[in-house]
Formats: structure tokens, C-alpha cells, sequence
């Protein structure tokens, strides 16, 4: 059963074998939205180290920290869509859980995000990546063939800092790897996004899951999956028939 928002915003955080970070990532979005109502939503996607573990002691003294574990792993995309279900803010703030997203700029966001352009989706865009070089390229790679067929005018749609309603997420078409395309789905909803320049750090404990093959050859059903949905929008304009 969904969650009725009733806090402000609401921090996911899909994770997967990151034990060493979640101590620190913790506390930096705990001190970044200091005086807000706010939840953290921590979903284990199936971890097989000492993740389960730190995040059980993390809650015993985190009273806005939940959990949700998924009993094996079904992915990014899912692990954020089983957040954003059980998420009880009006407004969602999703980070990666390597810690190389900055919380701190998640209150600059949030902020955009009521401007007055309303902008549907505030997406994070890593100007300045602290990635490998060969992470950095197949990075550019992947984002250059989508922005390419896709049009949706984002620099860096693998960017986990991003910030939109929970009402709007719920309307999108949820699929395996729909994370990677939420700028294009968005827009194709009838929702403005705009890019806004974030802190990126190096990962200082773990292993990255991504790679050039995942970034960019395992992707290509996906996108051709998503520009047949670019071509079949439906948005009816609602009338008071009252």
C-alpha cells in the first residue's frame, strides 16, 4: 500500500555492498537538512556484505532513517522505485549510496525545484567528474548516444543527485534501468527539467557496479524502449464536468 505524504522531503538511497560508506553518507545528509522534516529511505538491494548491519545500527540511533531490504538484488531502478513507494515526503531527493554525490547540495535543489519556472525534475550534473578516465569516458559516451536520440537536453543523466515530487515519479512507466532515462520520461509526462551543477567526490571506500558495457551496450534495448514511449505520450487535458 503507498504512503500518504506527510514530511517535506524524503531522501532514497538505493545501495548495494556499500558498508563502508553509509556511516559517513549518514551523517551529511542528516547535517544537510538540519531544521527540516525529513525521512532518510535506505533500500538494501540485496547486499551480501556488512551493509544489513551497519544500517540496523544506523536505525537504533537515526529515528528518520528507514529501511527496506530487498531479499536479492532486482537493481537500481528498483531499489529507488521501492523508496519512492514508501516514501512519506511531498518532495523526493534521490543520491547514490557511494558517497560521491554531495548532500549538501541537496537544499539548492529542493530549492530550484519551487522556483518559479516550477520545474518538474531537478537533475544533478557532475561538471567536474572525480571518476577514471575510463569511467569519465563511458560516461560521455552513453550520455552523448542519448542525448543524441533522445533529445532531452541533459548533460548527465546518470547524475543519482536529482530532485522531484513523489506524485510525479508515480506516473512515469517503471521498467528495469528506468533511472537512467527519468530526465526523458519526465518531459515526455509534459514535466520541465532543468540541469543544476552538483559537487562530485571521489569514492573513497567500495567498488563502482558500473562499466562501459553497463553504461552503454546493456542500455540500447532500454533506449530504443524509451524513444518508442517518446512517440505515444498521453496526456489528456481535464475538464470540470461538474
Amino acid at each position: 500500500m503507498t504512503q500518504t505524504p506527510s514530511l517535506e522531503i524524503s531522501v532514497v538511497v538505493p545501495v548495494r555492498d556499500e558498508a563502508e560508506n553509509i556511516d559517513t553518507l549518514l551523517a551529511e545528509i542528516v547535517a544537510a537538512l538540519a531544521g527540516r522534516a525529513f525521512e532518510i529511505v535506505y533500500v538494501d538491494d540485496g547486499s551480501s556484505d556488512a551493509t544489513p548491519a551497519r544500517l540496523a545500527a544506523a536505525r537504533a540511533r537515526l529515528p528518520m532513517l528507514r529501511v527496506i531490504r530487498h531479499r536479492r538484488s532486482a537493481g537500481q531502478s528498483a531499489a529507488l522505485a521501492t523508496g519512492i513507494r514508501a516514501a512519506r515526503g511531498v518532495w523526493i531527493a534521490t543520491l547514490d549510496g557511494d558517497g560521491q554525490n554531495d548532500p549538501a547540495d541537496i537544499p539548492a535543489l529542493h530549492a530550484r525545484a519551487q522556483g518559479a519556472d516550477a520545474p518538474a525534475l531537478v537533475a544533478g550534473w557532475r561538471a567536474r567528474r572525480r571518476d577514471t578516465a575510463l569511467k569519465r569516458f563511458s560516461s560521455r559516451l552513453a550520455n552523448g548516444v542519448r542525448a543524441a536520440l533522445l533529445g532531452d537536453s541533459t548533460p548527465d543523466t546518470g547524475c543519482g543527485l536529482k530532485v522531484f515530487r513523489r506524485d510525479t515519479f508515480l506516473r512515469l512507466p517503471a521498467f528495469n534501468h528506468m533511472h537512467r532515462f527519468l530526465p526523458a520520461l519526465v518531459q515526455r509526462d509534459g514535466g520541465l527539467v532543468v540541469n543544476q551543477r552538483v559537487n562530485h567526490r571521489p569514492r573513497a571506500a567500495g567498488q563502482s557496479k558500473y562499466g562501459v558495457m553497463n553504461r552503454l551496450f546493456v542500455g540500447i534495448v532500454d533506449l530504443l524502449g524509451v524513444m518508442w514511449l517518446q512517440r505515444r505520450p498521453v496526456r489528456p487535458e481535464i475538464e470540470d464536468a461538474s
